[in-house]
């Protein structure tokens, strides 16, 4: 009886189907606009940002730049009228704008001035891959990707002609990363120009002469890595030192440089041999603020906000006392606060942090928010997104309500299915606390499970928008599945010891986690059909696909692995950056201690292997290379497990152009149908934004009902510190 009033009441609060409303799709998913960081005018008047758009023909998205106007309620979004293109753009204080855009095959710098066309200002023969701009105009710094050379056209120095074979030498590691071939000798370099008449001066000189290393860090470093003082005569960034072998090394340090290249930099974060990243200037030049951890090799422990008296060198831990870990820094314009990010049980909220006091407030409630500007009336400009709908505009000032700005996905979202989201808690591994979501379509039918199962490891599901992980699309348009989650000992926003958790085990608690919260899930919620699920996760969620194929191997129907580990032993020789690996299991190399690896393997239980299993990697993944995709594709073929393969030549450790992410939904969609309900989705010919109706689950049919309840990650974007 307390079941069927549960769902009665679950039915009484869930949101009503608009009238012609239908399942969403993998398609609608990749026609979704998406909003970029804002900009505000100096003035506070004007916020910019791009709205990228589908292509599907063409399978890319392309930006368009936009401005709206903060000072009328109610304002649109308005077209840059000559910036088709552009992005990373700035305003600058004569109130010219500044942003990058492609100029034949590589992006160059543009300037355009009020009511003028846009003027291109650089033409160099490297993609410039971003820039910042002194307040007072005096200076500018770019970066990219170039060979030692003292400034950005290597004018002075004579290279070496490339050999006529087509083969690379390499006497150290990185020689791959990520989804690229390193070219030896070349790196992401920063190059300072003085500016005149709005126009670049000379060919730049070189910032950081004398050091080895990528500013900004590859492979996902960018502006926030930057600083550049208002009166341009200084920057600060972040840079990792290449050593022997760079790929143990998790010691980004924080260095300062004259603008003009006059001096060699200086290291400020010397002392401390882990992470220090995201350089913040205050307004008014006096104080630096970044995030520091104190753990070298460990890339997932906590960031601490810390400020530095640039006069005087003091330095002060402001968040020492609180068990969150930093993920963005903006200051307020009167230097006495600064807004952060960081994850808070399945929330990434934002907070305020007092300088003189170090007390933390949080200033937004449930879902994702980010991208932070604090304007001069210190009301807030930030994005903020959920599992319901991706990024809008949103402005809070005071205590008041956040008001939202921007609407721009809403006449999509009003034609597809809604769904509900709801929270629980239970007690996990050694009587922990541990937090869950579910995601439902609206019906009173009972619903097949799809178990996601997040990556990282050190991450979350969290209440936010996500485009490769979509629990919306997995709700509504999968078919009708209950998307279930559970954040595992090892997920971040719980406090650094929960995180740490998970190291040197693997599959132990975050096992026992997940065993415990489906369990708990389906018994307290009657719609979840407990004997009809299949688990799905990528990168790590897909090493815990192949581990509860030996270790929980009578469970579900079916299983998703993605880009999973499914040998230690070769994943420790075969990855690029070996800090992670080698952190994971017990901070050692796997010669030195191999026990430790092979403790946690799955490649030693596949002779329990027996639940059927999708393998989908990619050729471009040197994270979690290909190769062990294919080993266990072979291992499940060789047992005569049923399988298959879903291998993308062009993709790296994520699917992100449209057509391959459309088919890979298409593939887990159908393999989930196949082994839950004995059919499969199809497409309707000529219409890739319809499911063909005969082929949906009758018993999956949105019933009418009545209000709301609550998912992150920009793409591409890590939940954690370590991408999924």
């Amino acid at each position: 009886m307390k079941r069927l009033l549960l769902a009665a009441a679950v039915a009484a609060l869930a949101p009503a189907t608009p009238a012609g409303a239908r399942p969403m799709t993998a398609t609608d998913l990749h026609m979704m606009h998406r909003l970029g960081a804002p900009e505000v005018s100096p003035d506070g008047r004007t916020a910019m940002f791009t709205i990228s758009d589908t292509d599907l023909t063409k399978n890319k998205r392309n930006n368009r730049l936009y401005t709206l106007d903060l000072r009328t309620r109610g304002a649109q979004p308005v077209p840059l009228a000559g910036a088709e293109g552009g992005h990373d753009a700035v305003f600058a204080r004569d109130g010219s704008i500044w942003f990058l855009k492609a100029a034949g095959e590589r992006d160059q710098l543009f300037r355009m001035v009020p009511g003028g066309a846009a003027a291109q200002v650089s033409d160099f023969a490297a993609d410039v891959g971003g820039f910042k701009l002194a307040d007072n105009l005096s200076r500018v710094v770019v970066w990219a990707d170039r060979p030692a050379c003292p400034d950005l056209a290597c004018s002075t120095v004579r290279l070496k002609g490339k050999p006529e074979g087509s083969g690379r030498t390499y006497d150290q590691l990185f020689v791959r990363h990520w989804d690229s071939w390193a070219e030896p000798g070349t790196r992401s370099r920063l190059y300072g120009f003085a500016l005149s008449g709005g126009r670049l001066q000379g060919q730049g000189v070189l910032l950081s002469a004398g050091l080895e290393g990528d500013a900004p860090s590859k492979p996902f470093g960018g502006g926030e890595e930057v600083a550049l003082s208002p009166d341009g005569t200084t920057v600060f960034f972040a840079l990792r030192e290449a050593g022997r072998i760079e790929p143990l090394s998790t010691n980004l340090d924080i260095f300062r440089a004259p603008a003009d290249g006059s001096t060699a930099p200086v290291n400020l974060t010397v002392a401390n041999r882990a992470t220090d990243t995201l350089p913040t200037l205050s307004p008014d030049g006096r104080w630096l603020a970044w995030a520091a951890m104190k753990r070298p090799g460990y890339e997932s422990d906590r960031q601490v906000l810390m400020l530095r008296n640039l006069a005087t060198g003091q330095v002060r831990a402001l968040t020492e006392g609180w068990d969150r870990s930093v993920a963005s820094i903006a200051w307020a314009p009167d230097g006495r606060s600064l807004v952060v990010g960081a994850g808070d049980t399945l929330d990434d909220p934002l907070f305020r942090v007092d300088v003189r006091s170090g007390k933390v407030s949080r200033l937004t409630g449930a879902g994702t928010a980010g991208n932070a500007r604090v304007l001069r009336d210190g009301s807030i400009l930030y994005t903020s997104n959920s599992i319901r709908q991706p990024d809008d505009l949103y402005l809070l000032r005071g205590r008041g309500k956040p008001a939202q700005l921007t609407a721009v996905n809403d006449a999509l979202l009003k034609d597809l299915d809604p769904v509900t989201v709801e929270r629980f808690s239970f007690a996990g591994a050694n009587g922990d606390k541990v937090w869950g979501i579910k995601t439902k379509p609206v019906t009173a039918a009972k619903l097949p499970i799809a178990f996601l199962v997040h990556g990282g490891p050190q991450g979350s599901f969290a209440d936010g928008w996500s485009y490769r992980w979509n629990p919306r699309l997995f709700a509504s348009g999968g078919g009708g599945f209950a998307a279930v989650s559970v954040d595992f000992h090892g997920s971040t926003g719980y406090g650094q010891a929960f995180t740490d958790a998970i190291t040197n085990d693997w599959g132990g608690k975050p096992l026992e986690d997940l065993k415990l919260g489906l369990a708990y899930a389906t018994a307290n919620d009657p719609q979840l059909d407990a004997a009809n699920a299949c688990a799905l996760g990528g990168s790590y969620g897909g090493y815990m696909m192949n581990w509860i194929e030996g270790n929980w191997p009578d469970r579900f129907k079916c299983i998703v692995q993605h880009d999973g580990v499914f040998d230690a032993r070769a994943m420790a020789y075969e990855t690029e950056e070996l800090w992670f690996d080698e952190w994971e299991h017990g901070g050692k190399a796997y010669y030195e201690d191999p026990a430790a690896f092979e403790r946690w393997n799955p490649v030693n239980h596949v002779a329990a292997w027996k639940t059927p299993q999708l393998v989908i990697t990619s050729e471009k993944d040197f994270r979690i290379p290909y190769t062990q995709g294919i080993a266990a594709l072979t291992a499940l073929q060789r047992k005569g497990v049923p399988s298959r393969l879903l291998e993308f030549p062009d993709e790296n450790h994520w699917v992100l152009k449209p057509k391959n992410s459309i088919q890979w939904y298409d593939e887990v969609f159908g393999w989930m149908n196949r082994w839950t309900r004995g059919t499969a989705l199809t497409r309707v010919e000529g219409d890739p934004a319809q499911l063909d109706p005969a082929a949906r689950h009758p018993e999956a049919q949105p019933v009418a009902a009545g209000s709301q309840g609550k998912r992150g990650e920009a793409e591409p974007a890590p939940a954690a510190h370590r991408p999924d």
